[in-house]
C-alpha cells in the first residue's frame, strides 16, 4: 500500500505492543468493492460459489458491506484476500475446510451490520465431515478494532491461538460485548515467547497480538501506539497510529478525507458572509462509506445528506440534477412501474378486474395496457374473478402514463366521468388495439372526460363512440395532443352538441379557445387568463388576497413565506426569500428568514453567529463569540 506521507520509525520500547504493525496512514484512493449478504447459502456448486467470492473480493481494499468467506476448499488459491484492509459490515468465515485464510492486512471491523444482529465476527463449521482437514490458520495480526458488535467462535476443531487473543482491546466497548466462544483445538502450540500478555494469531513474532487500547496511558482518549503520553492516537483515529496527528490513523472512526480523519466530510454547502446566502463549497465532498469523495461512484446516487448509497430511502425517488444522479423526496406517491393487461403476469388478462386491480395500487407508469370490458363490474366466470368493487378505482388517481393503449367499453353508471385518471398525462400507443387504436372509449354514460392532465397521445388514432350523454369531447382540438400526423380522431353517437349547449354544458368562460375536458374552471385544456395550480382564474393576487402571489407567464405562484403581505402594493417579485419587498420576521443581507443565523456552517468549517439589530437586520455577532 502506497504512503502520500512519511512513516516514521517506532521505538524499541514500543515494540512488544505494535511489532511489525503498518506504519502508513490510509491510502487516500483504495480499491472498493461491494459485498454480499449469503450468509450459509451456497450459490449453486462450491466450484461455482468461489469463483463468486474471487470476483466479488479479488483486489478488494475496502468491503462496503460484509465480507463472506464460506465453502472453501483446499485446493482453492485464496491469495486474492490478502489485499482486504477494512470491512463496513460484519465478517463471517464459517463451513470451510480450507487450512489457512489469509486476513492478515484486515484492520478493522465497522459492524455498520452485524450477523444476527449481533456478531461483527464470526468463525462457525470450518472443518470436513471426517475432521481431516479444516481450518488451522487465522492470520488476523493486523485486527485491533471492531466498532459495533461482538464475535462468535464454534465448531472449529483445528483452529489453534484465537483464545490466546484479548478481545477487550479489539472490542468497542468489552463490558457490552459478550462473547460467544467454543474453542475445541487441543494441544495448541504457544504464542512466541515476547508477545505481550502471551496473545497471538499464531506462531512467530509476527503475529504478536498488537495492543493499542489496554496499554495506553491515562491521558490517552482512545487509542494509542504505545505505552507514553507522547503516544496518544487522535480522537479521530481507530485500529491505531503513527503519530498524534489526525492523518496519522491507520484508520479512521468516521470518515478519511485525503487521509486525514475527520467527524464529518467538508459540506456542499457554505454559508458566503459576503452574499448573505449559502453558497457551493468548492471543497464540499461526498460521504461514501467511511470515506470522503469529490464525486459518487458509477451507479450510485446522492441522498439529501450528500451521501453515495446504492438505491434511494422509501418516500424518495432518483432523479437527475446538474448531472448528478439524487435522492428527491416524492411529491405524492413515489414513482412506481407496473405491468399492464397484455404484459408479464398480465399477459393472458383480458381486462383489468377484481383479480388484478390491487397491482396497480401506487402506480404512476404502467407498462402496457389499460383495457376495462364489461367483464369488470359484472364478473367473469371464466377467470373466476368476482364483481370489482368501484371504490377499487381509486387506484388509478396516481397514473401519469401508460406505454400501451387506454380501452374503456364499461364503466360504472352512477360515475359521470373518469375523474380517476384526472393524473394521467401521456397514452404512448407503443401497442395498439387492433393494430392501430391507441384511445378508445365506447358505449359509456359519462357526461365528460373529466382527463384534465391529459397533454399528449403519442401515436395511434382515437375513438370516441357511442357514448350518448357524453359532452364538452366536441371543443376539443385532439390535434394538439397528437405527435404523429398519420393519426385521426373520430368522435360520433355521442350527444349532439346543440343539446349540450341548450343544457349549458359547455366549457367554462376562464378556458381558452382549446376547449376543456368537463365543467368548471378546473376543467380547461388552458386558461383564457391565468392559471393557479391547475385552475383557470381571472387574476393572480398581486396586490391582496389571503395569500399573496407573483406573476410568471401566465402562472400565479406563491411569495415565500417570509414575505411580509403589502397592501396595495406586490408582496414579491419572484420565488424564494431574496425577492420580498418586506420580510415578515428577519432580513439577512438580501435574504428574509424566520430567524438569524445561528452555528451555520462558513468557509474554512468556521460557524456563523448572527443577532437582529433593532431594524430586525442580521448582524455578525464578535469574533470571540462562540455561541451567539
Amino acid at each position: 500500500m502506497s504512503c502520500s506521507l512519511p512513516c516514521p520509525v517506532l521505538n524499541s520500547l514500543q515494540l512488544p505492543f505494535l511489532i511489525l504493525l503498518s506504519l502508513c496512514s490510509p491510502s487516500v484512493s483504495r480499491e472498493v468493492c461491494s459485498g454480499i449478504e449469503n450468509k450459509l447459502t451456497m450459490l449453486s456448486n462450491a466450484q461455482d460459489h468461489y469463483n463468486n467470492l474471487r470476483r466479488t473480493y479479488n483486489a478488494c481494499e475496502v468491503v462496503m458491506g460484509n465480507l463472506e468467506i464460506t465453502f472453501l476448499q483446499p485446493y482453492h488459491d485464496v491469495s486474492f484476500l490478502e489485499s482486504i484492509q477494512e470491512v463496513s459490515g460484519y465478517v463471517l468465515i464459517a463451513l470451510n475446510q480450507i487450512s489457512r485464510i489469509p486476513l492478515q492486512n484486515l484492520r478493522i471491523i465497522r459492524g455498520h451490520q452485524l450477523y444476527d444482529d449481533k456478531y461483527a465476527l464470526v468463525i462457525l463449521s470450518n472443518y470436513d465431515q471426517e475432521g481431516r482437514s479444516g481450518l488451522s490458520e487465522l492470520p488476523l495480526r493486523n485486527l485491533t478494532e471492531i466498532l459495533s458488535g461482538t464475535v462468535k467462535f464454534a465448531s472449529n476443531p483445528q483452529l489453534c491461538y484465537l483464545q490466546s487473543i484479548n478481545w477487550d482491546d479489539i472490542l468497542e466497548d468489552s463490558k457490552t460485548n459478550n462473547l460467544a466462544v467454543n474453542f475445541t483445538a487441543a494441544n495448541c502450540p504457544k504464542c512466541y515467547s515476547q508477545c505481550h500478555e502471551q496473545a497471538c494469531w499464531g506462531p512467530g513474532i509476527e503475529n504478536c497480538q498488537k495492543f493499542t487500547k489496554k496499554i495506553c496511558a491515562q491521558q490517552c482518549s482512545g487509542r494509542c501506539r504505545g505505552p507514553n503520553p507522547s503516544d496518544c492516537c487522535h480522537s479521530q483515529c481507530a485500529a491505531g497510529c503513527t503519530g498524534p496527528r489526525e492523518y496519522d490513523c491507520l484508520a479512521c472512526r468516521k470518515f478519511s478525507d485525503g487521509g486525514t480523519c475527520k467527524e464529518s466530510c467538508p459540506r456542499l454547502e457554505i454559508y458566503n458572509t459576503v452574499t448573505f446566502q449559502m453558497e457551493r463549497n468548492p471543497h464540499g465532498k461526498y460521504s461514501f462509506g467511511a470515506s470522503c469523495v469529490e464525486k459518487c461512484p458509477h451507479n450510485y446516487v446522492v441522498t439529501d445528506l450528500d451521501s453515495c448509497v446504492r438505491s434511494c430511502s422509501p418516500g424518495t425517488h432518483e432523479v437527475d440534477e446538474d448531472n448528478i444522479r439524487k435522492c428527491k423526496k416524492c411529491e405524492g406517491p413515489c414513482p412506481k412501474d407496473c405491468s399492464g393487461i397484455g404484459v408479464a403476469h398480465l399477459k393472458d388478462a383480458m381486462s383489468i378486474n377484481s383479480s388484478n386491480i390491487d397491482s396497480f395500487k401506487n402506480c404512476t407508469k404502467i407498462n402496457g395496457n389499460v383495457v376495462i370490458l364489461e367483464v369488470a363490474f359484472k364478473g367473469d366466470n371464466f377467470s373466476k374473478a368476482l364483481p370489482l368493487h368501484l371504490e377499487k378505482l381509486e387506484v388509478f388517481r396516481t397514473v401519469k402514463e401508460i406505454t400501451g393503449y387506454f380501452l374503456i367499453q364499461s364503466w360504472p353508471d352512477n360515475y359521470t366521468d373518469l375523474q380517476v385518471f384526472e393524473n394521467l398525462e401521456i397514452v404512448r400507443g407503443r401497442t395498439q388495439h387492433h393494430s392501430s387504436i391507441s384511445f378508445a372509449l365506447a358505449n359509456l354514460g359519462i357526461r365528460s372526460l373529466g382527463l384534465r392532465s391529459l397533454k399528449e397521445v403519442s401515436d395511434g388514432h382515437v375513438r370516441i363512440i357511442n357514448n350518448r350523454k357524453l359532452c364538452y369531447v366536441w371543443s376539443l382540438d385532439w390535434k394538439q395532443l397528437f405527435k404523429s400526423p398519420r393519426q385521426s380522431i373520430i368522435i360520433k353517437g355521442n350527444k349532439l352538441k346543440e343539446k349540450c349547449n341548450d343544457e349549458n354544458r359547455v366549457c367554462h368562460p376562464l378556458c381558452s379557445d382549446d376547449g376543456c375536458w368537463g365543467p368548471g374552471p378546473l376543467q380547461c385544456f388552458s386558461c383564457r387568463y391565468y392559471i393557479r395550480d391547475k385552475m383557470c382564474v381571472e387574476r393572480c393576487n398581486i396586490f391582496d388576497g389571503k395569500v399573496r402571489e407573483y406573476l410568471e407567464g401566465s402562472r400565479c405562484f406563491q411569495c415565500d413565506g417570509e414575505c411580509k403581505p403589502q397592501n396595495g402594493t406586490e408582496t414579491c417579485r419572484g420565488p424564494g426569500n431574496r425577492n420580498c419587498s418586506n420580510c415578515a420576521h428577519f432580513r439577512d443581507g438580501q435574504h428574509c428568514v424566520k430567524s438569524c443565523p445561528s452555528g451555520i456552517t462558513g468557509e474554512n468549517n468556521t460557524l456563523i453567529w448572527k443577532y437582529p439589530d433593532e431594524n430586525k437586520h442580521c448582524q455578525l455577532c464578535h469574533l470571540n463569540c462562540t455561541q451567539g
